[in-house]
């Protein structure tokens, strides 16, 4: 472990599915489910928002741009770089983060182990680069870390997929108000897919009155259902 003291308030645990997760003792939440990490990860936002947006977009499937709210440890990434690698799909990702982990910290996730080593090493080489600007991991994946609150983002590109990953509202509730939802879904292109783990009366509310059409959709392990809205189709 880390004995840096700006981070002695994240400690790496396990979950369900033996992967790990970090908790944040300031937050009082995990950056994954307890239920399994790994399993959440791949379930709602490779799965539920990457591959449903490529299967029903219409727009063929050679290119396509992701906005993660809640970087994290980088694992949404890493699977979805996998993924994108694997298919020769042309990659931009763009993550949102306040407060970014050290390189040392993401390196004890033990990620290594759900990625092929050429992304995983790419991927370290290239964090602290990717804070400061986009990066080309490979031919087909680039990054870049917008180190900044929600609200403090700005972009003139559009995304075709938006991965809504913040901590939970019990602990973190500004991130999930219409102000918070309205600011995140500026940046999503028409016919575009916001997906996130969580779903709730007052966010199906906030994502309707917004335009987008809401639906539910089976959750990861330890939460019957999840939020996938779709933007104008």
């Amino acid at each position: 472990m880390s004995t840096d003291p700006s981070v002695s308030h994240l400690q790496i645990v396990p979950t369900a599915d033996g992967s790990n997760t970090i908790y944040n003792a300031v937050v009082g939440e995990n950056y994954h489910s307890r239920n399994g990490a790994l399993q959440e990860s791949r379930h709602v936002f490779v799965e539920a928002g990457l591959q449903y947006f490529l299967k029903n977009s219409g727009t063929g499937d050679k290119a396509v741009s992701v906005l993660e709210v809640g970087f994290g440890t980088g694992l949404n990434f890493l699977l979805t770089a996998d993924f994108c690698t694997q298919q020769q799909i042309s990659l931009r990702y763009t993550g949102i983060e306040a407060y970014p982990l050290t390189n040392e910290m993401v390196g004890q996730t033990g990620y290594n182990q759900y990625v092929p080593a050429p992304i995983w090493q790419g991927f370290l080489q290239n964090y602290d680069a990717s804070l400061q600007g986009t990066v080309q991991l490979n031919h087909d994946v680039q990054l870049h870390i917008a180190a900044c609150s929600l609200l403090g983002f700005s972009s003139a590109a559009e995304y075709d997929v938006i991965y809504f990953d913040a901590f939970a509202a019990a602990h973190q509730p500004e991130m999930w108000s219409q102000e918070a939802i309205a600011h995140t879904l500026n940046f999503l292109k028409p016919g575009g897919i916001f997906v996130t783990y969580a779903i709730t009366g007052n966010l199906k509310r906030i994502i309707k009155a917004l335009g987008l059409k809401v639906q539910k959709v089976p959750g990861a392990p330890g939460k019957r259902e999840m939020l996938r809205a779709v933007n104008g189709l």
